[in-house]
């Protein structure tokens, strides 16, 4: 009869192991990847969606998101441009938590 020794199971037990955590590893960076696009989409959509609220009447001005997102903050800025006949409408999106932040600029017509 022939078989495994301990030695050897308890090798190969090792190398599996090593595998299982390298496996685990990656998969946890690449959820941790998944989910900062996420937030940094939701990010941009809502800062996309300000501009355009913005558009239709440009001025300065600051809110929040709530009730949905009472975490997130936005601010407007309406500064002059370097080309004559234009204005620069710049929209950031801020979370209070982490300061992740998402800015977006627009030019439009004077």
């Amino acid at each position: 009869m022939r078989g495994f020794t301990l030695l050897e199971v308890m090798v190969s037990l090792a190398i599996m192991a090593g595998v299982v955590l390298t496996l685990l590893g990656s998969v946890n960076y690449h959820i941790g990847i998944v989910a900062r696009e996420r937030d940094n989409t939701m990010l941009t959509l809502l800062a996309r969606n300000r501009i355009t609220e913005l558009e239709q009447s440009p001025a300065k001005g600051e809110g929040t998101f709530a009730p949905l997102h009472p975490e997130l903050t936005w601010r407007a800025d309406l500064l002059p441009s370097d080309q004559p006949g234009l204005q620069k409408l710049v929209v950031k999106v801020r979370r209070g938590s982490d300061g992740r932040e998402v800015v977006l600029v627009k030019y439009l017509a004077k």
